[in-house]
């Protein structure tokens, strides 16, 4: 594959590794160096693509491996990511319920440890299969399965804790609307 074709083949799924290395970054400026990271290694190594029906999924393993060094150079340097005294962006007020709840989920999902997140963001959010997932993480599809499991449940907790108790009369209320 040349690398005219491998920049559209990139651009066509820019959008998906932006997604998962959102997911693997925990915030949106790490994510948007990580999908260069990985692009720019992509066009570099695009001769290693054999088959080029699976760019979608040697791409995600890219940006995995990518995210999974950069984690591992930030360690030895015992220094994070990203900086952690830097202004927050600043963000619109969510009025809705339903933006309130997905902030929740979010916030569900990068608590969980990078594995976990990366296995079930892969299957629930991307649409991989278990097989394609195993083999961009390089797990045995087994241990996916439990991951994804223990993500889930994982998931299921935090945001049934997240939920506000309701008290005797707005039961009675939700039970006489449904």
């Amino acid at each position: 594959m040349n690398a005219k074709d491998m920049s559209r083949t990139i651009a066509r799924q820019l959008t998906a590794m932006r997604r998962f290395a959102r997911a693997l970054a925990g915030n949106a400026f790490d994510a948007d160096d990580l999908v260069q990271i990985a692009a720019e290694t992509a066009i570099r190594k695009r001769r290693q693509l054999r088959k080029p029906e699976r760019a979608r999924s040697w791409l995600m393993t890219i940006v995995y491996r990518t995210h999974l060094d950069l984690m591992r150079q930030a360690a030895r340097r015992e220094a994070p990511l990203s900086d952690p005294d830097a202004a927050p962006v600043p963000v619109a007020p969510a009025v809705q319920q339903a933006r309130l709840d997905c902030a929740e989920a979010l916030d569900a999902l990068d608590a969980l440890p990078c594995d976990q997140r990366a296995a079930l963001t892969l299957i629930a959010i991307e649409g991989h299969s278990n097989e394609e997932a195993a083999a961009i993480l390089d797990l045995n599809p087994a241990t996916l399965r439990s991951q994804i499991s223990r993500a889930r449940s994982t998931l299921r907790e935090r945001l049934s804790e997240a939920e506000p108790e309701l008290d005797t009369q707005e039961r009675t209320r939700l039970r006489q609307v449904k």
